[in-house]
């Protein structure tokens, strides 16, 4: 996969939890992921089609840093991933997505999003929605890590 589907995401992200949250993540090593386990707690997926390409898009956070960007973002403070924390974790991978499908339309790369679907617990898996190589992206900051991960065909 090339750095010009990859990156648009990584500056979406940053972008969004930034403005939002007031959060600065710091960016780690991409690399492939063979398996479908979350590297997170709770996780949101999207789906995107076009004319040139299809593929997905996920996001996980450890529930720690769940809690915080909720917390920053609309002032309320659960405890536990609630009903709440999974509409906010589906509304960040919207705007990420939003972001990122942004600049690659100005590269010419044209395509529909899904309404994203959010999983929480332990071990929960993220099937994505392209038969290709998944990337994974890792974040983190000292409320706890996240992980995107992005897969083209």
């Amino acid at each position: 996969m090339r750095a010009e589907f990859v990156n648009p995401f990584l500056i979406s992200l940053m972008n969004v939890l930034n403005t939002m949250a007031q959060l600065e993540l710091k960016p780690g090593a991409p690399r492939k992921k063979s398996d479908e386990l979350a590297r997170g707690d709770v996780s949101g997926l999207i789906g995107m089609v076009g004319p040139q390409t299809r593929g997905s898009f996920s996001i996980s956070f450890d529930k720690g840093l769940a809690l915080e960007i909720m917390r920053r973002m609309l002032g309320e403070a659960p405890s536990t991933i609630n009903e709440e924390v999974t509409d906010m974790v589906g509304e960040i991978t919207n705007m990420v997505t939003g972001g990122a499908k942004r600049i690659l339309g100005e590269k010419g790369y044209d395509f529909d999003m899904a309404t994203p679907v959010v999983v929480a617990g332990p071990n929960h898996s993220i099937a994505h929605k392209a038969d290709s190589t998944k990337i994974m992206m890792p974040f983190e900051c000292e409320y706890g890590k996240a992980t995107i991960e992005i897969c083209f065909e």
